[in-house]
């Protein structure tokens, strides 16, 4: 069974809102106790599968979670276990001719006997069968806590699961309770939360992209669907641990990545798909700024400020920007959730036209024709490189990420081999944009420091005497890069 849910997190001040509207006398309320099993050394913890005995009221379900083709589809398979003698033992056998099965066998290895409790939930359930225009959706209230040895996490979080009709009308029926009482998207799962918790991590990892494979039908339309679900596969769960407040730098590095990417997607190959929605674009160039302002300083941290440190620089440290601050409250907004949904209900919709499909040929070439018209616009940037002024080298260096993620993107319908060749060709150029553009957001700040710390001076002495060089570095590596055809 193939299982479409979305889960959002309850603030606080709109928790009993929440419960009055799902408690409805058509509602019902259960308890819900729930063990998790993994091996010692957590096999299906890394296979990103779930196995669990659950008491429901006075039944017990066992229940296996595999992972589906995005973060909000799972496969699913139930078996009804009977409690006469009590808690029932866990029989991972039950699962077998299944699909999930499959994923559970190849997961464990030799390794079933050694499964054992990991951490367990204790949850009260509020559920509601909602039905609205062209869906049917079971909605759960779920308020409880994760256990793994002493160790709790509390739970308040509402699911709505597809039962019948589209996935855009899902999506439009959990945006009016989003808009409603300012839920946000977290698909982090519980059995997550649980792994989390059991290794007493501040967060659950930064999750980095994922090779895009592109998928029958060859349409133009369902290709675009298929980028823009790799890319918010790899956002929302980054996202969601910066929403929670909890997040490490990777993760708001990770969701402004996945954010370039995104726009990326929409920008090079909106155009095949009628249903883009041509807000999306400003409303994620705004949240792209509001995550960082227009300074990346990671690179900075990484490699500049040691070097500025290891010179004896008297000031080498930046202040963390203003906006940093405010991460968190930008990624739960009532408009980025809603904006996330709507990139979800586009990523899962029925591509157009209907197939017969084109065969991957065609599609090919399509995209042959947005990359080499990328590749034409920045051969003529490496000519006029050392000519331009910063900023329109720094447009330069977006391009060419541009065209790097736009390669991602398609690269499953060209031969591997001339891909990643190309790639590798391109990493020097890209390497030295990015260096030199770093030197010059280095410059800005110190520059800003300057009129109440003069000490900034020396910093920006020792970028000055390595403007020149970075600069050579960066107009020779794009201009070498430039005189190599194009794969496709």
């Amino acid at each position: 069974m193939n299982e479409i849910e979305l889960k959002f997190q309850v603030p606080v001040a709109q928790r009993k809102a929440v419960h009055r509207a799902l408690a409805t006398a058509k509602a019902r309320t259960l308890r819900l106790q729930a063990q998790y099993f993994d091996t010692p050394d957590q096999r299906l913890a890394k296979a990103h599968v779930s196995l669990r005995l659950r008491q429901e009221g006075d039944d017990w379900v066992q229940t296996l979670k595999c992972p589906g083709e995005n973060r909000w589809t799972r496969l699913e398979h139930e078996v009804p276990r009977k409690s006469e003698d009590g808690e029932p033992v866990l029989d991972v056998a039950l699962h077998a001719g299944t699909a999930a099965g499959a994923q559970l066998a190849a997961a464990l290895g030799d390794q079933a006997a050694s499964l054992q409790v990991y951490y367990a939930t204790d949850v009260q359930r509020t559920l509601r069968m909602i039905r609205s225009a062209g869906v049917q959706a079971e909605v759960a209230l779920d308020v409880g806590e994760i256990r793994a040895g002493s160790d709790t996490r509390a739970l308040h979080e509402i699911e709505f699961e597809l039962k019948t009709g589209a996935v855009d009308a899902l999506v439009a029926l959990a945006t009016r309770w989003v808009e409603r009482h300012g839920l946000w998207v977290d698909v982090i799962s519980k059995a997550e939360r649980g792994q989390q918790l059991a290794q007493r991590a501040p967060a659950v990892a930064p999750l980095h992209a994922q090779a895009v494979v592109l998928k029958e039908p060859y349409l133009p339309d369902a290709a675009l669907r298929q980028m823009v679900g790799a890319c918010l596969a790899h956002l929302l769960p980054n996202a969601a641990e910066v929403a929670g407040g909890a997040a490490e730098p990777e993760h708001v590095h990770q969701t402004r990545v996945a954010l370039r990417r995104l726009r990326t997607a929409l920008r090079i190959y909106g155009d095949w798909s009628p249903g883009v929605d041509a807000h999306w674009e400003p409303a994620l160039a705004t949240l792209f700024g509001q995550l960082g302002g227009v300074r990346d300083r990671d690179a900075l941290e990484a490699e500049l400020l040691p070097a500025l440190r290891a010179a004896g620089a008297p000031l080498a440290e930046l202040p963390a920007e203003a906006a940093d601050t405010a991460i968190d409250e930008v990624l739960r907004a009532p408009a980025t959730t809603c904006l996330w949904l709507a990139l979800i209900a586009f990523a899962n919709g029925a591509p157009q036209p209907v197939p017969p499909s084109p065969p991957a040929a065609e599609l090919r070439a399509l995209a042959a024709v947005r990359l080499d018209q990328l590749q034409r616009q920045l051969a003529k940037d490496a000519k006029a490189y050392a000519d331009f002024a910063d900023e329109q080298r720094h447009r330069a260096r977006r391009r060419l990420k541009r065209l790097r993620y736009a390669i991602e993107f398609a690269a499953s319908l060209f031969r591997e081999k001339k891909v990643q060749a190309y790639l590798q060709r391109l990493k020097p150029a890209q390497d030295a944009l990015g260096q030199y553009n770093d030197l010059v957001v280095a410059e800005q700040a110190f520059g800003q420091l300057l009129p109440a710390q003069p000490e900034a001076w020396f910093a920006l002495g020792w970028l000055a005497a390595r403007r020149t060089e970075l600069l050579d570095a960066s107009q020779r590596r794009l201009r070498k890069w430039a005189k190599a055809p194009g794969f496709w």
